[in-house]
């Protein structure tokens, strides 16, 4: 794996909806930028190989990064990968969605459910939303929450982007009611 840069980002919060934030509502990310192991193949039927190599040091690299930046237990998380114009977004599928990325931010963040994900292509600068949500309860309605991630020189065309996003609490002053009451 070859990583051009690692980006962290901490967004806290103090006040939403006029309304002070105690304590602040925090959010942290952290990405990896590197060159994407498919680059010049053309289309290869079998990413395993790829896969292998590259999904589980990604994760290893990024999980303990994020959930250190966070600096609290993490309560609500997710993940993205973004692939540059010359690549799939199958590339950036095939790495975050395999249990040898995922389990160790599940690990590193003491949780049980399915990380939710964005996966798109596009150019050096693109704006994506990682969507977060509760670490053991996807039905929590109060997690259910997106941070914006931008990195204004990636990913080139023939890079990727792998972020991992934790938050320390629900949205901030959220107020809906429990998905039970729906039901």
């Amino acid at each position: 794996m070859n990583v051009r840069k690692i980006v962290s980002q901490v967004e806290e919060v103090l006040t939403e909806g006029g309304r002070p934030v105690e304590p602040a509502a925090r959010v942290a990310v952290v990405a990896a930028v590197f060159e994407n192991p498919w680059k010049g193949q053309g289309f290869v039927e079998d990413l395993s190989t790829g896969i292998d190599d590259v999904a589980s040091p990604l994760g290893e690299l990024l999980a303990p990064r994020v959930v250190e930046l966070l600096g609290a237990d993490v309560e609500a998380y997710g993940k993205g990968a973004i692939v540059g114009l010359n690549g799939e977004i199958e590339h950036g599928s095939g790495l975050i969605h395999t249990l040898k990325f995922g389990d160790h931010f599940r690990k590193a963040a003491d949780a049980t459910t399915l990380l939710p994900a964005v996966e798109k292509r596009g150019p050096a600068g693109i704006i994506f939303d990682i969507p977060l949500k509760h670490k053991t309860d996807a039905t929590v309605r109060s997690h259910h929450q997106t941070i914006e991630v931008r990195i204004a020189d990636a990913p080139h065309a023939d890079e990727i982007i792998v972020a991992l996003a934790a938050s320390a609490q629900g949205r901030p002053q959220q107020r809906l009611a429990a998905l039970t009451t729906e039901k």
